[in-house]
């Protein structure tokens, strides 16, 4: 489905989908990015101002809404989490985004980085393994009115080749290893960052493909939620 990209006055406002201004969340931002991004070594510029704009309180159920700008992942249903600030930050910036990139994301959850994204980049396609999360996430990224980005539920280890190539890839679950139909969807010169490891702790990595090959970076350690489907980890709901 193809949604809407937020106006700048409203990501600008803190505003909350009743249109109405929330001073506090503008100053939970701007300390967000200062103490917990720019701290750590976060400098992509781009980044810092969408991360500064966008507000992540509209990405987290009413009842964390208090906690949306803390230094830490936080629930959302269905057993995920939307990631600590400081992690989207430095997936984000990993990629090296100038603004022109088709991107795909894995694990939509309630759509916070795919906004990120959205703010970054030409066009933005995300999946999402749950159903009830794809179709929430896709109903706030209309309320807050994204253009730029395509919701779709379904098994992310799978990509979606019939929208490939893609000249960034962001997975945002944790991945025995890096799947496979993943690796054949990126574009020549294209950059994946990608969680890789157990179930409970990973490394960070960055792959990028040049002339066939792929050259993997490790960029830091990591904790995710697991990233289930053909090429991740078995749906133990389904066992």
């Amino acid at each position: 489905m193809r949604l809407l990209r937020p106006p700048r006055d409203f990501m600008d406002a803190g505003g909350n989908s009743d249109g109405s201004t929330r001073p506090d969340h503008e100053q939970a931002r701007r300390e967000m990015v200062e103490t917990q991004i720019r701290k750590r070594h976060v400098t992509d510029t781009r980044v810092l101002d969408c991360l500064e704009r966008i507000p992540r309180h509209e990405f987290v159920p009413s009842e964390f809404r208090a906690r949306a700008y803390e230094d830490a992942p936080l629930p959302i249903g269905e057993g995920q989490t939307i990631s600590q600030p400081y992690i989207v930050a430095a997936m984000t910036a990993a990629l090296r985004l100038q603004g022109n990139e088709r991107v795909l994301e894995i694990g939509t959850g309630l759509g916070y980085q795919a906004a990120v994204l959205a703010c970054l980049t030409r066009e933005v396609f995300t999946v999402e393994f749950r159903a009830a999360l794809s179709t929430e996430a896709a109903e706030r990224l209309a309320t807050l009115g994204y253009t730029n980005v395509d919701v779709h539920c379904g098994d992310g280890t799978l990509g979606l080749p019939e929208f490939a190539p893609y000249d960034a890839i962001l997975v945002a679950a944790a991945a025995p290893s890096v799947p496979t139909p993943l690796l054949a969807q990126l574009a020549h010169g294209g950059r994946m960052v990608v969680p890789v490891g157990g179930a409970e702790n990973q490394d960070l990595q960055l792959i990028e493909r040049s002339h066939g090959t792929f050259h993997t970076t490790l960029l830091e350690p990591c904790r995710f939620v697991p990233l289930l489907g053909a090429h991740g980890w078995k749906d133990s709901s389904q066992t």
